[in-house]
């Protein structure tokens, strides 16, 4: 038998911990994961494109555990009904190769992806960063407002999204929250949300070479959250911005980036820091007040790994509706598949009279 974590029990363990601390608590496990960097064999995740979208396997192993997510990418799907992004993940024991856990990321990729961001951003954002401008108002808004209100103490959030139904629900959602002293503003374009702000996240879905930001809208000192270009072909940010001199731009995974983030716009030899080395305290990225940091930040495998170690510690701890499901064959003989297959003989019963 194997444990299985879905949608439910994922709302259980949350609502347990609180969002907040479930985030942080993510955030920590990845952060510890990115500390032992050397450990994991490490590869770019296998996308298949469509015209209308992309399905990707996520591989990461550090020699003990292999985990595996499989994700999509269709922004088209809300216009049916649909999420933009689906996931779920195995994690397995390497020794046995047997599957230790099966569970949805759909929602635990939006909780990781907000974790990494705010994780991100403490060691290279401004100290005292307050105010975060939030472009893009989806499926993932939420999380990243939670997740920096929390871990560096954002005080004021300014929305803008092309879509005003996206930024309603937005309002909504932070108006039920009640995030302790969070102000939060709605602005009427991008350019609006972004003038003062410390931080910029860039959340956006659409599948294209956008240009989000332009250059005359970065301030000195300011932090980049760029989230939503994360394919090939599929940028937020004007080139210019990753060029500038005091831009100082850090990657998950560097041979990953180069084809999927904000850096495919440019030479293969521009140079970026990998994530990894900024945790560390190897390279830290910011020098000076000025600096402009840029977390050009695509989703990592390690990441979700991280997320399926987690889960499956605190489905333990946690009491609950914990499920297994048969996934793996429990057999007498390990050599005898076949015997799954062969019909068993019914019990003879004897009857008085009659000879067995």
């Amino acid at each position: 038998m194997v444990d299985f974590i879905g949608t439910e029990r994922v709302q259980e363990l949350v609502a347990r911990r609180g969002t907040a601390r479930f985030i942080k608590e993510l955030a920590a496990e990845i952060e510890s994961d990115y500390l032992r960097w050397s450990a994991f064999d490490k590869s770019p995740r296998h996308a298949t494109h469509s015209s209308v979208g992309v399905i990707e396997l996520m591989p990461a192993c550090d020699g003990r555990l292999y985990a595996f997510k499989y994700v999509n990418g269709h922004p088209k799907n809300t216009a049916v009904g649909l999420l933009t992004v689906t996931a779920f993940g195995v994690l397995a024991d390497v020794q046995t190769g047997y599957p230790l856990l099966l569970s949805e990321l759909t929602l635990t990729t939006a909780l990781r992806t907000a974790a990494t961001s705010a994780l991100a951003a403490t060691r290279m954002a401004r100290a005292g960063s307050r105010v975060m401008a939030l472009i893009g108002n989806g499926a993932q808004s939420e999380f990243q407002t939670i997740a920096f209100h929390h871990m560096l103490g954002i005080r004021e959030v300014r929305l803008y999204d092309t879509d005003a139904r996206a930024t309603d629900k937005l309002e909504r959602n932070l108006a039920r929250l009640r995030l302790p002293g969070l102000k939060v503003a709605r602005c009427a374009s991008t350019a609006a949300a972004v003038e003062g702000a410390d931080i910029i996240t860039t959340v956006t879905a659409d599948k294209c070479n956008a240009t989000i930001l332009t250059p005359d809208m970065i301030a000195p000192g300011v932090h980049l959250n760029a989230v939503g270009g994360d394919c090939p072909g599929k940028t937020e940010l004007h080139r210019e911005i990753l060029l500038r001199a005091d831009a100082r731009v850090v990657v998950e995974f560097e041979p990953q980036s180069r084809v999927e983030g904000e850096i495919q716009q440019l030479d293969a030899d521009f140079p970026v820091t990998e994530l990894a080395a900024v945790l560390t305290g190897e390279r830290p990225v910011r020098t000076s007040e000025r600096d402009v940091t840029i977390f050009d930040s695509v989703g990592f495998a390690l990441e979700d790994f991280s997320s399926l170690r987690y889960l499956l510690r605190i489905h333990h701890e946690e009491r609950g509706a914990q499920q297994q499901i048969d996934l793996v064959p429990d057999l007498d003989d390990p050599k005898d598949l076949f015997a799954l297959l062969v019909p068993q003989p019914a019990s003879v019963v004897a009857r008085p009279g009659v000879p067995a």
